[in-house]
């Protein structure tokens, strides 16, 4: 499976709440609103806390001359018909009269007379005529500072601007809380609205040569596509639209993908959303938000409505300890009623993706909500190379990188792993400066993915040498048993939490075991363990993986697949995973006590003669495990090809066909 290599598109369209799209406002617009309302109080701070201009005296024009004549004038400003000027001497304003010669009356707040005497140092007049002649003369004999002011080129729609910004800013101000007020409103009456994206369709969407290898799923959902592009060629037969299609596979294989490829190939609105999106802390918000949805839904129609994780909401009520969760079965609930609700005419399907088909509630699986079951699995070799040409059509490639080698070697990958692989070779190539990615690039990414980050190399040579004989043990066991899967690689050099590691790859896809592949399995895993008894006598803790999974593999072959002579092909449900942990405590064993003796000792035994004959597999050809030691002791790592090569080139090492009958399993 694959992934498109150019960019998804991006959601648009309606929002929580059914409102329409508003996107927030942009930082520099919240930013220019602070600064206004910054200026805003520091222009109400300078006018009340900064101190005015004194005041002046009014006189008239005489009284403005008579003071020139008089010495008591020493600047005066011009502008226009306007005068305004300093005293040399303060002038005070007589008591008795409230006035004096050319001066106005000073008018108390009471509205009388003001009787107490005023001191003024400036004064203003007004000119009865813009241009008197004898008014610069007189200044100019009285030694008068003149200045003018140009009030021609003066504009009055500055003025007004100035004057009337601060109510401006005020009212906007007053308008972006307002707004802000608002949108918070809508925010929580919303809080029960779809949170579904709808990808704009005017964009280049994915379609079906974005994905590759999953022929069997794309033919099954091109009928779906057909019926989206021409529905009366169906409803004219009495077809019915089927009103649901669910995906199912292991994660990572591109149920998304697929999903978006069938909007896209139909070109039709696509919704998509989480299911766990529709989960709240509150009773009843999911039940609304997936009524929100298929509103949506059915207003688009014809659309294409994506779920993704269904078993987030889907799973089986009822189960747990406990019981169940309102919260996620009210969604639940609703979510059949909608499916229920579709009539004939409306073209909306749903395609929900899940991992866990398993757990999923029986009501929601039956027809008439869920009509198809579209299995989305891991790709085969051809399907591998074909995710790989899409993954690496953007990368610089070197001409050495061989994709249908890596296509073999990369059994069991999904189209996520393949998609991480060759990102991490370009990474790898660009980090060691390489201007094309290599084969070693893809290499090297292929040890980080399937054996883990390279830690530092083992220091202590007594581990060293433990870890050397074991990892020879499980490598020599795999080369002589036959059946078993070709070794790659072996290194003792630590990669993630292992301190050495034997790496097998299957030449085929495997998807059916028999028992004998399966007993091979375990004599290789135990072939580390006989290893370290054979040379040392004290076993280690580096033998704990290995234990862990030849256990787990014995068990289900006895309790699952009915692989012991003793007990014969009868299922047990023994080494069975179970996700709730109510239904496994609450379920009853379903076989006596005695049975579960027979059990253990039947997964025993497989489990002690596959460590029997790992052990004397070793015992035979003792000199092929000191040969293969010495060899990752003095290089650390050796490959299938040198592996061949050093056991060829002793003839006691050397695993004939003869050899292999030697040592044929023998399964209890």
């Amino acid at each position: 499976m694959s992934t498109p290599t150019r960019p998804p598109n991006g959601p648009t369209g309606p929002q929580a709440g059914g409102q329409p799209t508003r996107p927030p406002a942009p930082p520099v617009v919240r930013w220019v609103w602070w600064a206004g309302m910054a200026l805003l109080l520091a222009w109400n701070l300078y006018t009340f806390l900064v101190p005015k201009t004194a005041p002046a005296a009014s006189l008239s024009y005489s009284a403005f001359l008579d003071q020139v004549r008089s010495d008591n004038v020493e600047s005066v400003n011009l502008a226009g018909q306007n005068a305004e000027g300093v005293f040399k001497t303060a002038f005070t304003q007589p008591a008795e009269t409230g006035t004096s010669p050319g001066v106005a009356p000073t008018v108390s707040p009471s509205g009388t007379a003001a009787t107490a005497p005023v001191t003024y140092t400036r004064f203003t007049s007004v000119m009865p005529v813009r241009n008197d002649d004898r008014l610069l003369p007189l200044l100019d004999q009285h030694g008068v500072v003149v200045t003018a002011k140009d009030t021609t080129g003066g504009s009055w729609l500055l003025d007004l601007v100035i004057s009337l910004l601060p109510m401006a800013l005020l009212v906007g101000m007053l308008f972006f809380m307002g707004r802000q007020s608002q949108r918070g409103a809508q925010s929580m009456f919303g809080f029960g609205g779809s949170k579904a994206r709808l990808y704009n369709l005017e964009k280049p969407g994915v379609t079906f040569a974005d994905v590759a290898g999953q022929v069997e799923a794309k033919a099954d959902l091109l009928e779906v596509v057909d019926f989206l592009k021409r529905p009366e060629r169906y409803r004219q037969l009495g077809a019915r639209l089927p009103r649901g299609v669910l995906l199912i596979g292991p994660p990572g294989t591109g149920k998304t993908l697929l999903a978006r490829a069938v909007a896209g190939e139909a070109s039709v609105p696509f919704f998509s959303i989480s299911a766990s999106e529709f989960v709240e802390m509150f009773v009843g918000v999911g039940a609304s938000r997936v009524r929100d949805l298929f509103t949506k839904a059915k207003a688009a129609s014809p659309s294409i409505l994506f779920v993704d994780e269904i078993d987030a909401v889907g799973r089986q009520r009822g189960t747990g300890l406990g019981g169940g969760n309102d919260e996620r079965e009210q969604t639940l609930n609703q979510l059949l009623v909608e499916m229920d609700g579709f009539d004939d005419q409306t073209s909306v399907i749903v395609i929900a993706a899940t991992n866990r088909p398993d757990v999923l509630d029986p009501a929601l699986l039956r027809p008439g909500r869920f009509d198809r079951q579209v299995t989305v699995g891991l790709p085969d070799r051809v399907g591998r190379e074909a995710i790989l040409k899409i993954h690496t059509r953007p990368l610089k490639m070197g001409s050495g990188v061989k994709l249908d080698l890596l296509a073999r070697r990369t059994p069991g990958f999904s189209g996520a792993d393949l998609a991480n692989l060759a990102n991490e070779a370009a990474l790898g190539a660009a980090r060691h400066g390489g201007s094309k990615v290599a084969m070693k690039d893809f290499d090297e990414a292929m040890d980080k993915i399937v054996l883990g980050t390279r830690q530092a190399a083992l220091v202590n040579e007594e581990e060293r040498r433990v870890v050397a004989y074991h990892e020879s043990g499980h490598a020599l066991v795999a080369r002589l048993t036959p059946g078993t899967d070709p070794v790659s690689k072996i290194t003792i050099i630590p990669h993630g939490r292992a301190l050495g590691v034997t790496e097998q790859f299957s030449e085929d896809d495997r998807r059916n075991y028999s028992r004998s592949y399966l007993s091979g399995r375990l004599i290789v895993l135990l072939g580390g363990r006989a290893s370290e008894e054979l040379v040392f006598g004290d076993p280690t803790t580096g033998a704990e993986s290995d234990l862990k999974q030849a256990a787990g593999l014995a068990r289900r072959m006895v309790g699952l697949w009915g692989m012991s002579e003793e007990l014969g092909a009868i299922w047990y449900g023994v080494g069975e995973t179970h996700p709730f942990l109510g239904r496994e405590i609450g379920s009853p064993r379903e076989y006596a006590e005695a049975t579960a003796a027979e059990l253990d000792a039947a997964v025993r035994k497989i489990v002690e003669q596959a460590h029997l004959q790992a052990r004397s597999l070793l015992e035979g050809h003792r000199a092929c495990l000191d040969a293969l030691a010495a060899e990752l002791l003095a290089h650390e790592s050796v490959d299938g090809q040198r592996l061949d090569a050093l056991l060829a080139g002793d003839g006691t090492c050397g695993a004939s066909s003869d050899d292999k009958e030697e040592v044929a399993i023998s399964v209890p």
